[in-house]
């Protein structure tokens, strides 16, 4: 970890949020103008309502596009972010050209289904014989322009991750202004409709993919080549691992909406406000609900590095403070909204045209009583991405899914069975109140698992001089006693020994804490592929990288564990020692060094093995324990002082 990175565990927790938040807010805004700006001049124009009920309908479907561009986008990124992590130039552009090349297929392929399938699709999502036609035009037009679509939300992810955060901001907001330009001169200059609409959104689109492949000709830390779009399966299924939460979270949103169109749809249809009204409605609703819930997720995004940093570091009353500051901030917007939503929701919904009295009942309805709670939607939002930046995915899922998952799609099917069409509006504040109990729950059993008080400072270790010579890694199974067999090495050859050691010192240089860096590759949770890649073990990666680097500067020494070989790929004067044994060897050195019952201990070595082989392949893309990766590969079964004479001699004959 860079040593500049400090600055989150010591400047003031309000600058630093206010730094970091407003960026993330305003590009989740310009990225929102796409979804309301088209149903703002559509519903003051001649299509009135009809319109904003054919794009609602429209709109979910789209989202699953997003979904896959999203995750392989994020995916690709969070890749190439380890790949500069670990000063990989090799595989970087491969996981980009490959994200790329599968993107473009997958939008083909979704353009084909959806042409095929479309009449199927629309009425699935709630179209009418009314709305059907109207939701057509719109739907041809941008179908046809999808590959542009997803393309340009793959690309601006990795632009991201590539160092040039403004320039994907400047992208989007391009095709923003675009829309919104073009929009009034199509829909009521050229009265193209909703046409118009759809022809001013995707030209948008396309103006943002042609920043974004000018972009791609100057790229920072990589650079792609015709051998990029090369498929690699293997780098491309991490891609895709890194992606997953992502289009968890997309599909989410598109299952929410499916659900609840075809449930306004069906009671509307029983009522007085027909079907087509209700989903016109609750589609600006939701488009309105998306901008607040962006503004909050911008104050939790920017939080994310300090929150990492400092529970890294132990910091607990830091993460506190940081947590507690975008709490209120997230509280303050969600209750300004809840009383504009309450007081006076006509002034929201005018902008989007006046019809008749029967639609703005329903309107006013659905405002008051939709969004009723939506300062308790925030507050599980930034809760759900708390969790994961402060490496907790398994309740950041549960938060997550279970307002959106568990709890609203069975009351909004459940609910107008009784309640009429007006039951389907009451299934967001009763799932947003639940939700918000087993949230606080959540998070008061997190905090109070935090020490009160931020941990002592560690005794001081420093990293020491040695002649020069040959740096010996040594990488092993669990039991197989590499450890001290490395140790073993390092007095018999007159070395430094590195395996405590380097976690304290990367504690000391980083700011992290020893004991959370140690632990890094011994978590053990359903979710531990996920959690590598949460924010705080990321920078204990880094800061452990930097140090393995230091401690090869110093000259010959022995280091156990930590990817060291992988890590120091580079340097010429590296020894690569794996050690393995048989299993029951295994279990008989873990029964003996830490008491466990053989159980146990057959339990812990396959653990353990699992956890280091994620560690390692997550560091290098290499498989842990394959015998090409190392110089000298040894069956420790043989004991442990032949086989530390073994190694010894080796080491001789090499110098």
């Amino acid at each position: 970890m860079e040593g500049s990175n400090k600055y989150l565990g010591k400047e003031k927790v309000s600058k630093l949020l206010l730094k970091f938040s407003i960026p993330c807010i305003l590009s989740l805004l310009i990225s929102s103008l796409y979804n309301i700006v088209d149903q703002i001049f559509i519903g003051n124009s001649e299509l009135g309502y009809l319109g904003n009920a054919a794009t609602s309908i429209v709109f979910p479907i789209t989202i699953i596009s997003v979904a896959f561009a999203w995750a392989i986008g994020d995916g690709s990124a969070a890749y190439l972010s380890l790949c500069q992590g670990r000063k990989d130039t090799k595989n970087a552009h491969i996981a980009i050209g490959n994200g790329i090349l599968i993107n473009f297929i997958i939008s083909i392929l979704f353009c084909i289904l959806g042409f095929l399938f479309m009449n199927n699709l629309l009425f699935l999502f709630g179209a009418s014989e009314v709305t059907l036609p109207i939701a057509q035009d719109y739907f041809r037009i941008i179908l046809i322009f999808t590959p542009v679509y997803m393309m340009a939300n793959g690309m601006n992810a990795i632009i991201r991750a590539d160092g040039s955060p403004g320039f994907s901001c400047g992208s989007t907001l391009i095709g923003a202004i675009t829309n919104i330009i073009l929009d009034p001169i199509f829909i009521f200059v050229f009265k193209w409709g909703i046409g118009g609409a759809a022809w001013a959104t995707v030209i948008g689109q396309c103006l943002s993919l042609i920043v974004s492949i000018i972009y791609f000709t100057k790229t920072k830390t990589f650079k792609l080549e015709w051998s990029s779009l090369k498929v690699n399966f293997g780098i491309f299924s991490n891609v895709i691992k890194l992606g997953v939460s992502t289009f968890i979270t997309q599909m989410s949103i598109v299952i929410i909406s499916l659900v609840c169109n075809i449930m306004l749809a069906k009671c509307g249809a029983q009522s007085k406000y027909g079907a087509d009204i209700p989903i016109a409605v609750i589609g600006i609703c939701m488009k309105v609900f998306t901008i607040v819930i962006n503004i909050a997720v911008g104050i939790i995004l920017g939080a994310q590095p300090i929150l990492g940093y400092n529970y890294g570091a132990k910091s607990y009353d830091r993460v506190k403070k940081t947590f507690k500051l975008a709490l209120i901030s997230t509280v303050i917007v969600g209750f300004l909204s809840m009383l504009l939503f309450e007081l006076c929701p006509s002034i929201i919904i005018k902008m989007f045209g006046t019809e008749s009295e029967l639609y703005m009942e329903f309107a006013i309805k659905t405002f008051r009583i939709f969004l009723f709670f939506i300062v308790f939607t925030c507050t599980i939002k930034i809760s759900s991405i708390f969790f994961q930046a402060v490496g907790n995915p398994v309740k950041s899922s549960i938060v997550s899914l279970t307002r959106d998952i568990v709890l609203f799609v069975p009351l909004v099917i459940i609910l107008p069975k009784y309640m009429g069409v007006e039951g389907a509006l009451y299934a967001a504040p009763i799932a947003d109140l639940i939700g918000i109990i087993i949230t606080v729950i959540l998070l008061v059993l997190f905090f109070s698992k935090l020490e009160k008080e931020e941990v002592a400072s560690s005794e001081k270790v420093k990293i020491l001089d040695s002649k020069d010579g040959l740096i010996i890694t040594i990488s092993g199974m669990h039991g197989s006693r590499g450890k001290y067999i490395g140790e073993q090495v390092a007095k018999k050859l007159g070395i430094p020994y590195y395996y405590k050691e380097l976690t304290a010192i990367a504690a000391e240089e980083s700011g992290l804490d020893k004991e959370f860096i140690s632990k890094l590759n011994q978590k053990s949770n359903i979710l531990h592929d996920l959690y590598l890649t949460t924010t705080p073990a990321k920078y204990a990666i880094e800061a452990q990288e930097k140090v393995i680097k230091k401690i090869a500067e110093k000259g010959s020494c022995v280091i156990v564990g930590r990817a060291a070989d992988y890590i120091l790929r580079n340097y010429k004067n590296v020894i690569r020692i794996f050690i393995y044994a048989p299993e029951e060897y295994r279990i008989h050195s873990v029964m003996e060094m830490y008491g466990d019952s053989e159980c146990d201990a057959k339990k812990n070595i396959h653990k353990s093995d699992k956890n280091r082989a994620s560690y390692y392949k997550l560091i290098s893309n290499n498989t842990f324990g394959n015998v090409n990766n190392y110089d000298v590969c040894i069956d420790s079964s043989i004991g442990v002082e032949k086989t530390t004479q073994i190694i010894c001699e080796f080491i001789k004959n090499k110098k």
